[in-house]
């Protein structure tokens, strides 16, 4: 059979012998090293020409070699002599890969060759460096903060990345580099009790190991030592002068500037490279031609050392100490036993085997023919009569679906195997496998195996998204109400004396009983105590600027008016929300039917993989279009994580069902990407898509608005021309509103009207105020997708003043690699002095520039022309901002950010980094010192939202900063102003829910109010329990959030894991809380309890039976009695705080057996 071939593979004997591979085309390549590999036992490293063949040799190698260990040493991915350093996932994979490779055996290492050029930290230290413990370990916590400051581990709050620790108590978290997982360790004492692993964004912890090895934080030594040695080298190489460099003071002050490691060599007396850390019976592959990509790189590193050479602040090592130059390279690599891989056929000679490998002939299925599985069919044929097999290979099991249902006419009928061995091991002539091949090619003949991949057999690239763990949490609430972020001195709420400002926590002896307070300052240096028992009372202020937030009078009736007001307003809101709700309701949407068949051949020719967010959003939006309501969706999601797809779906089965579809856009140039996005989508379909945009004549516009009119035009993408009165549709079905925030007022009203007479789905990347507060309160659904593409990466965001040397190393950097770059200037009075300047900095760069006052024709040919690449740089406006898509341009620059409102710094961020590439956003700004604090606030908070998919949380941070404003009205933006956007909401919530109900809400049932529960015992979380005040404040209001008391047995499962035994008034704080929620349960207000006694006191509409209060009283007298109407006293005699805790959860559930019917 076809594998017979490669057992016969020649193989080096020692290290002398050099061989080559020919005729390796297509997947070949990759079947012949795993063959290779198997009949050998040492390791074997490839040398590859970059770092796409290499990523994918490791795909392939993984499947085929499903038990040996292949690796890709990581390349740094910066640029040579770069400012930026590697991150550290990056620092991490590479250290753990050479501290493995002694030990490799029958293993693979893959390494591209520019990074093999590169050289590496001496064995000495990483195995010299290296910590290791165990379970058992005697080891104080001052010796082990010792020994990881040593290793470059940095103390934090909490663990989130390699390299980092943290010690809380007998606890100490570890994320040690080089490991896949970070460790919490439990101390006994001065004994490591156990270690176990935890998961970094729940901080949960599971699995227990018993022993961990901790690997260098960085790939340079950071002791005082090595620090010193440095000092020397620098001053050594670069002159006495050199100790006023930037580089050389940070490193003495014992900090790691950006682009430390191109200085790696003053850290050791000599570097190494990766051939020193190859055991001598490595076998090298050398694939391609390596010597022109060795030589290319070589050219280009010493370039732009060249350039880079002359800043007299930042002095360069030279090219050769930082990497190996061609000739010693190649001296390396002749040190080994080599094998050559070609794809060309190899003249005959000793040392030379070409593989019996052919190329697939064309077999693709084309629908557009008139036979489209006629060339497929007959290959299957012919190869069955030579008695040969071939076998399909797909990528994941959805497309393995996709394919069967695909070749279901052509009558062919193939088995499904778990993978590629076997099917080889088995009888049948026909099979199909789920594997990452990517290349077809046919091994071998008479008999023959031919290998056919899902690219050549349907003509498309499938590009599988990474399925990422991605937990969202979908809790608005938390993401409002959380108190864990607040700072002192910023605004807070109170629910009973107003806004004041928060001062820290505070632990009060009162009455013998230890308490943690909240401290609030009012008007007049008024100060508020509230016991973290009320915590339920607090809530953060988010209405708008800090500054200008309210400070209400202690005692003062201001506050109660401005409740009492926002109640009025509320209710307002309230209705009008329930009648948009009943419109909705009562009002039949267009119940769209669904044809299966069509549909999935719609979806079957998506050329990705949907990720999970994106297909819960497409069956969520299918799921409305089929009922018999009126669809009314917002689906938001970061910059290209895939919403155009989910309307394009939506927009087919409207169009399918007879029905016309409008997508609304904010912009001229996002209309006409659009709809060469849909007429794209939509060629293989008898669908008509057209474009209103004022890039169309009088003329071809009056035959869009005719077609449009006559039922001729099936999707019609347009701005907001296509929602003015005259505009006159045949039959519309779906409105699809593109990035609803973009548009005024009245547009706004207009699409507001439409609500209850189509479907609409809005789609955006951060939802405004409006968007998000609708959907917040119930009234709109909302579908997110959190989930970033494949190898999509999270745009790295710095803030920086202005500078021209920071503009060019930035565009250098980008077009360097091939890249381009928005540089935005919101003013078009200076753009075109800003287009000369860059010009003028960087000559290398070609500079054009575009904004919304230039001509149609000129602005749409200078898009074109960036798209296509002609200019590398464009100087810009925000008219980018919904602009068109552009893949290569993955750096922008926003001149004078701190101008710019958070929502527009996030889309325009969004504008770069949609391919795989890293991408850089430089956010300028004018002199720091004069930024006013809501500017510096928006900036600090898009440079922390790196995470794909932080639009979302971004909504709420905007909230804060701009002004919860418009909720369905402009004036509703004062009151959330006075009361703050939580406790508006939580009032406009209940409003809601009694007008459902048929009440009409009133203040008192707007606010629900907890329990008020005082028993005299201490209930908090110490301080030397939790030390840290933001994460204990957080963690109280976490406490008194908990909506049921599996919430709270979870919250306490948690706190154990992360923070060790509950101590003693931990517990209590936990038992009052659960107190509370049973008597807020059952209409009680308030319990208080003392040594001597204490009482119970009833809201109006209790549940607690009065009959079963009248009978406690006459069986008990001397114990119970009524003072007043709502308030039952008792008389206990209990100095032992808990046991007065046990007494009163007893009458609890005694009441609780006792509820009125």
């Amino acid at each position: 059979m076809a594998f017979e071939q490669w057992a016969a593979l020649p193989w080096v004997k020692s290290q002398k012998d050099k061989i080559q591979w020919g005729q390796l085309t297509g997947s070949a390549l990759s079947i012949a090293i795993a063959e290779g590999v198997k009949q050998q036992n040492d390791l074997v490293l490839i040398v590859t020409p970059d770092t796409p063949s290499a990523l994918r040799l490791e795909t392939e190698l993984e499947y085929l070699l499903p038990d040996n260990p292949v690796m890709v040493f990581p390349d740094w991915e910066t640029l040579p002599y770069d400012h930026f350093s590697p991150h550290q996932d990056i620092i991490s994979a590479r250290l753990a890969t050479l501290n493995t490779l002694k030990n490799e055996q029958q293993s693979v290492l893959i390494v591209p060759v520019s990074t093999l050029m590169l050289r590496t930290a001496p064995a000495s230290f990483i195995y010299g460096s290296t910590l290791n413990f165990k379970v058992g370990d005697k080891l104080d916590t001052h010796h082990l903060r010792s020994n990881l400051e040593q290793a470059g581990y940095l103390n934090v709050q909490q663990v989130m990345e390699h390299g980092e620790y943290a010690i809380r108590g007998s606890i100490v978290d570890l994320y040690p580099m080089g490991s896949v997982h970070p460790f919490r360790l439990d101390f006994f004492d001065d004994e490591i009790d156990s270690i176990r692993l935890f998961d970094v964004e729940t901080q949960r912890s599971d699995e227990k190991v018993d022993k961990i090895e901790l690997l260098p934080a960085h790939e340079f030594p950071t002791n005082e030592s090595d620090v010193e040695r440095f000092r020397i080298n620098y001053r050594d190489k670069f002159g006495a002068s050199s100790e006023q460099d930037s580089v050389y003071m940070q490193v003495s002050k014992g900090t790691w500037p950006a682009g430390i490691e191109y200085y790696m060599p003053l850290f050791f007396e000599k570097l190494a490279t990766i051939f020193d850390y190859l055991p001598n019976t490595t076998t090298v592959m050398q694939l391609g031609d390596l010597e022109h990509a060795a030589e290319t790189f070589w050219h280009d590193v010493n370039v732009r050392y060249e350039n880079r050479k002359v800043d007299p602040l930042r002095p360069l090592l030279a090219p050769s100490e930082l990497y190996q130059p061609i000739n010693e390279l190649f001296s390396n690599l002749g040190e080994f036993a080599r094998i050559r891989l070609s794809q060309a056929k190899l003249p005959t000679k000793a040392g030379n085997k070409n593989l019996n490998v052919s190329e697939l002939p064309a077999v693709r299925i084309d629908h557009k023919q008139h036979e489209p599985y006629g060339a497929f069919i007959e290959y299957v044929a012919a190869q069955k009569k030579k008695k040969s097999r071939i076998l399909l290979s797909v990528e994941s099991d959805g497309r393995r679906e996709s394919l069967l249902s695909v070749l279901k006419p052509s009558g062919l009928k193939f088995k499904e195997f778990e993978n590629l061995t076997q099917f080889t091991q088995s009888q049948s002539d026909v099979g199909l496998i789920v594997s990452p091949l990517e290349q077809s090619v046919v091994l071998g003949s008479k008999p023959s195996l031919s290998i056919i991949t899902e690219q050549e057999l349907l003509g498309i690239k499938v590009s599988q998204r990474r399925r990422r763990k991605h937990k969202y949490e979908a809790s608005q609430d938390a993401l409002i109400r959380n108190l864990a972020e607040l700072k002192e001195g910023q605004p807070i709420v109170h629910l009973d004396h107003g806004v004041g400002r928060y001062q820290g926590l505070q632990t009060i002896d009162a009455a013998g009983v230890i308490t943690e307070f909240v401290t609030i300052t009012y008007a007049g240096e008024a100060k508020l105590y509230v016991p973290v028992s009320a915590l339920h009372m607090l809530s953060r202020y988010s209405g708008g600027e800090e500054a200008s937030a309210p400070l209400h009078k202690l005692g003062s009736d201001a506050w109660e008016k401005a409740k009492k007001r926002a109640a009025e307003k509320v209710r307002d809101v309230a209705a009008e929300l329930l009648d948009i709700y009943a419109q909705r309701q009562a009002k039949p949407g267009n119940k769209f039917a669904l044809d299966s068949q069509s549909y999935r051949q719609f979806s079957d020719s998506f050329p990705f993989e949907e990720t999970d967010d994106q297909r819960n959003a497409i069956e969520a939006v299918l799921g409305d279009m089929q009922s018999k309501l009126a669809m009314d969706r917002l689906v938001c999601g970061d910059v290209g994580f895939g919403k155009t797809e989910v309307a394009m779906r939506a927009a087919f089965v409207a169009v399918n069902d007879n029905k016309q579809v409008a997508v609304l856009v904010p912009t001229t140039l996002l209309a006409q990407q659009h709809y060469e996005n849909f007429k794209d989508r939509f060629a293989d379909f008898p669908i008509e898509v057209g474009v209103l945009s004022r890039f169309n004549s009088t003329k071809e516009q009056k035959d869009t608005l005719e077609k449009m009119a006559d039922g001729k035009l099936d999707i019609v993408i347009g701005t907001h021309k296509l929602i003015q009165q005259d505009i006159k549709f045949n039959d519309l079905g779906l409105l699809i509103v593109d990035e609803e925030h973009r548009f005024g007022v009245r547009q706004k009203e207009k699409i507001k009207s439409l609500r209850a007479d189509v479907d609409i789905l809005t789609l955006t990347a951060t939802p405004i105020p409006r968007t998000l507060n609708m959907a917040m309160s119930g009234m709109r659904d909302l579908s997110i997708i959190a989930t970033p593409p494949a190898k999509r990466l999270a745009v790295k965001t710095f803030v920086r003043q202005r500078d021209s040397d920071l503009i060019r190393e930035a565009i250098l950097r980008e077009i360097k690699r091939g890249g381009q770059v928005y540089f935005l200037h919101n003013n078009v009075e200076t753009i075109e002095r800003v287009s000369q300047e860059i010009s003028e900095w960087v000559p290398e760069a070609s500079v054009t520039s575009a904004h919304g006052q230039m001509r149609e024709q000129e602005l749409e040919q200078i898009m074109t022309d960036f798209y296509h690449q002609k200019y590398n740089v464009l100087v810009c406006t925000t008219i980018i901002e919904t602009g068109i898509d552009v893949p290569t341009a993955n750096t922008i620059i926003m001149d004078r950010a701190d101008k710019l409102g958070l929502a527009q710094l996030h889309q325009l961020r969004g504008r770069v980094g949609r391919s795989h590439h890293q991408a850089y956003a430089y956010l300028l700004t004018g002199d720091a010192k004069a930024l006013s604090k809501d500017a510096t606030k928006r900036l600090q908070a898009i440079e922390s939202l790196e995470d794909l998919g932080a639009g979302f949380a971004l909504a709420t941070h905007d909230l804060e900063i701009r002004g919860a404003g418009e909720l369905l009205g402009d004036d509703q933006s004062g009151q959330m102003q006075t009361i703050g956007f939580s406790l508006y909401m939580e009032m406009l919530e209940q409003a809601v829910n009694a007008l459902k109900n048929g009440k009409e809400p009133t203040l008192e049932n707007l606010l629900q109010q907890q329990t008020d529960v005082d028993l005299k015992l201490p209930a908090l979380l110490p301080d030397d329990y939790i030390h840290d005040v933001n994460a204990r404040l957080g963690m109280y209001k976490r406490i008194a959030s908990c909506a049921n008391l599996a919430d709270m047995d979870e919250l306490q499962v948690e706190l154990i894991d992360r923070f060790g035994l509950l101590p003693d008034a931990t517990k209590n704080l936990f038992s009052m809380q659960q107190l509370k929620m049973r008597a807020s349960d059952l209409g009680i207000t308030k319990i208080e309890a003392n040594p001597k006694g204490g009482y119970f006191e009833f809201s109006q509409n209790t549940k607690v039976n009065p009959s079963f209060i009248i009978g406690l009283i006459q069986s008990a007298p001397h114990v119970y009695k009524m003072d007043g109407a709502n308030k039952l006293r008792f008389a206990i005699n209990e100095v032992n705080p808990r046991e007065r805790l046990k007494m009163v959860t007893a009458m609890i559930a005694d009441f609780e057996k006792k509820v009125s019917h």
